[in-house]
């Protein structure tokens, strides 16, 4: 028999908050390993390990790579690295960006329930979108506990609400009474089941959903008729409305329509300023031709008039999809479901 020892933890927007108050409950004697990711800029100096620290009993510190972890200590994801749970050890990388991130709630959670199964905690905190619903329901399958902070607790609801649509969590509840559920948790007899570890270079990068149609083999998934926003590629789609391409950039449903919305507001501003560079060329050659060759030149003064009414036609355009894109609280609330 072995306990409940693994504690993953993801949040994103609004996830310190929560982490604090979450932190700050937890007991000193916490008899498991907690792992946090938090999605944070690339580039971002990250003081997270020294504000939980701070705020609680436990001592944290960033991961490292090849470090075996403890019990009663909290290991953070640096930026602009995937953190993986492995057999005896914690694994960083820089593989692909998932659902647009790199540390992915995703990558952490599925490797922990690939290799401890019924030991694996989830836990889901404050955030946009719907990294970590994949994976929570992955340590469900493998018999592990979910846990989702209670939507009203959180600054940021939308991940809470899409984790609780993806799987029926275990426990809904506050950041700190996250802490008193993790305790008890922690103390709980589990059967282990039949060892189905992964090696730990699979977790991050390879698209595991996808592998057999991104290898060549029969898969579950098949070509979706998209491309990458990450990297330009063919996109597949796999189980439980995964997408990946080929490099090994993956997507839910929800991460994929807002790069696509990212990338055609991208493409939509280049053209406005292409076509208004035209325009501005166009009114100069006008300039220039207008006594010599003036039928030459009122041709280019129509251009620019043109190219002037198809710019406001796209600013329109993008105002009117920026309208529709995804926004947090607004699809995720409506189909959010009543708490168990």
């Amino acid at each position: 028999m072995q306990n409940r020892d693994i504690v993953t933890i993801g949040a994103s927007a609004g996830g310190i908050e929560a982490l604090t108050r979450l932190c700050a409950a937890l007991p000193r004697d916490l008899e498991a390993a907690v792992f946090v990711v938090l999605h944070i800029q690339p580039l971002a100096t990250s003081v997270l390990p020294q504000i939980l620290d701070r705020a609680g009993p436990l001592t944290v510190e960033h991961a490292r790579d090849g470090l075996p972890p403890e019990r009663r200590r909290i290991y953070v994801a640096p930026p602009d690295h995937h953190l993986v749970v492995a057999d005896g050890c914690m694994r960083l990388s820089r593989s692909p960006r998932q659902n647009g991130h790199r540390p992915s709630v995703d990558a952490l959670f599925r490797s922990a329930a690939r290799v401890h199964g019924p030991r694996v905690v989830g836990v889901v905190l404050s955030g946009a979108l719907d990294d970590g619903s994949a994976g929570l329901a992955e340590i469900k399958r493998a018999g592990g506990m979910a846990v989702v902070q209670e939507p009203a607790d959180a600054a940021t609801p939308d991940m809470p609400r899409n984790a609780m649509r993806a799987v029926a969590p275990d426990h809904v509840a506050t950041a700190p009474e996250i802490a008193s559920i993790l305790a008890a948790s922690a103390k709980q007899a589990v059967q282990p089941e039949d060892p189905t570890v992964t090696e730990p270079s699979d977790a991050p990068g390879t698209p595991l959903e996808l592998e057999g149609s991104l290898s060549g083999q029969p898969g579950a998934g098949g070509a979706s008729g998209l491309t990458c926003p990450s990297c330009g590629g063919a996109v597949w789609e796999g189980e439980h409305g995964r997408f990946g391409c080929h490099i090994g950039h993956q997507f839910s449903l929800e991460s994929i329509f807002a790069a696509q919305s990212e990338a055609l507001e991208s493409a939509i501003l280049i053209a406005l300023r292409a076509m208004r560079e035209k325009a501005a060329l166009a009114l100069k050659l006008a300039e220039r031709m207008a006594d010599d060759y003036p039928a030459t030149g009122r041709r280019f003064e129509r251009q620019a008039d043109e190219l002037e009414q198809a710019t406001t036609q796209l600013q329109e355009a993008l105002d009117r999809s920026a309208q529709v894109a995804w926004e947090p609280g607004g699809a995720a609330v409506e189909a959010a479901p009543k708490r168990p």
